[in-house]
């Protein structure tokens, strides 16, 4: 299946030495709190691959399944976290309340994303491991789902595993469409919905006041650290903006909901995620979101000076301010 790529506009663009490099295509679109398109540009009703944007609605199943997290755990349970240290001790913590370890974990084996906690890494020797790569929180949550409701933890990545399968049925709740399943970066089953719907399942869970969806959304603004780690984008929003829960996705996806139940999910064409903390600053200023002007350029770095700027496209953002009026 192709979507129109083609079609869809420049989002944001690099500058170098005052002159425009190259622009990244995509698709963005702001749901109201009733889940109705507020404003859209591309072709948001496509489908396509959240990636690990699936990841609070993911945790929200397992927590109506049964699972026995909150807090910084339940944050890391909805994480790509970077690997540090404190993210895999909470790893191994959510496996032991399990009687588990990192053995039975199943994702993908890899070292930590960030850098110095990559260098640490290689330096002491290890190889890549489930417990280092990005998703284990994740995984941890699904083994630890799997326990208390006594299914087969050998086999908890499968599609017919109930725990996928409450998964699938969250999300087509949540998006309003589920499609085309087949497997994740990280080896759990995934799923292709349209950008609108995933849009509108970050407000509903943003604006949720009681229950499952709200105790994810609480983890993810008080322990925004867990939800990502040092120097992340997803951090700098968690912390600027009060009430705001997002996480980002591979191949250039990243998805938010504010608390009154807006909702605002992005698609990079090329899946260079670069544009993403400028484009999302950018539309939440024209939302009205104070305090982020400072995020609307990322620099563009040529021998470890600034020579540039990536920016969200004027055109774009002059329209986006339109439609928010």
């Amino acid at each position: 299946m192709r979507v129109g790529l083609d079609d869809n506009p420049a989002l944001a663009e690099v500058i170098r030495g005052g002159m425009l490099e190259c622009v990244h295509r995509g698709r963005l679109v702001v749901t109201a709190p009733d889940g109705s398109v507020r404003w859209a540009v591309g072709d948001v009703d496509a489908l396509m691959y959240p990636r690990s944007s699936l990841k609070p609605l993911q945790a929200v199943a397992m927590l109506r399944l049964g699972l026995d997290l909150d807090g910084r755990l339940l944050a890391l349970a909805a994480a790509s976290h970077n690997g540090e240290p404190d993210h895999l001790t909470a790893v191994r913590e959510m496996l032991a309340g399990a009687g588990l370890d990192e053995s039975a974990l199943q994702n993908t084996p890899d070292t930590p994303i960030d850098p110095a906690a990559h260098q640490a890494w290689l330096a002491a020797g290890h190889p890549k491991s489930s417990l280092a790569q990005n998703c284990s929180g994740k995984h941890a949550a699904m083994l630890r789902t799997t326990v208390r409701i006594g299914a087969d933890t050998s086999s908890y990545r499968d599609l017919d595993h109930p725990v996928q399968q409450a998964i699938a049925e969250t999300i087509t709740e949540f998006t309003g469409a589920a499609d085309l399943p087949t497997v994740d970066g990280c080896g759990a089953p995934l799923f292709a919905v349209p950008l609108s719907g995933l849009a509108k399942a970050f407000g509903r869970i943003a604006a949720a006041g009681q229950g499952h969806e709200a105790a994810m959304a609480q983890a993810y603004r008080e322990h925004p650290w867990y939800a990502s780690g040092t120097g992340r984008h997803d951090r700098v929003l968690h912390q600027a903006v009060p009430g705001l829960i997002c996480t980002g996705g591979a191949e250039g996806c990243f998805a938010l909901g504010l608390a009154d139940g807006t909702g605002v999910a992005l698609k990079f064409d090329d899946g260079n995620p670069r544009g993403i903390l400028p484009v999302v600053s950018r539309l939440l200023t024209a939302l009205g979101v104070p305090g982020l002007d400072e995020h609307h350029t990322s620099p563009v770095l040529g021998h470890g000076e600034v020579v540039g700027r990536v920016q969200m496209v004027q055109s774009v953002a002059d329209e986006a301010s339109r439609a928010a009026r």
